[in-house]
């Protein structure tokens, strides 16, 4: 049986149109563009990596807070977990997904 989190279908929806392939990482599933990772997805939860900019804007959010792999771990450095308002709002999620996405592969644009 294949796990794919309950976002997954979400996020590749959102990064649609975008170089994406997804992989399982310990509990959950990282999402890459290209070679670089960008984000995880933890059951219902998903984490973007952003460059220091956008994690301040990010964080400031209602409900965001630093992302974790699992309650246990650390918090990924650069990652923020999305509350679920902006992971329910498609067009607001596909932006911050873009932002993540080209942070990570160095075409960060702010």
């Amino acid at each position: 049986m294949v796990y794919r989190p309950l976002r997954y279908e979400q996020m590749m929806k959102a990064a649609e149109g975008m170089d994406v392939r997804a992989r399982r990482m310990f509990e959950g599933m990282a999402i890459y563009s290209g070679e670089k990772m960008f984000a995880f997805l933890v059951e219902d939860e998903i984490g973007l990596k952003l460059s220091p900019n956008e994690y301040d804007k990010a964080i400031t959010l209602d409900g965001a807070e630093p992302f974790r792999a699992s309650e246990t771990a650390e918090p990924m450095r650069e990652y923020v977990k999305l509350p679920k308002n902006v992971l329910d709002n498609y067009d607001t999620f596909a932006t911050w997904v873009r932002k993540s996405a080209d942070y990570a592969t160095g075409q960060t644009v702010n």
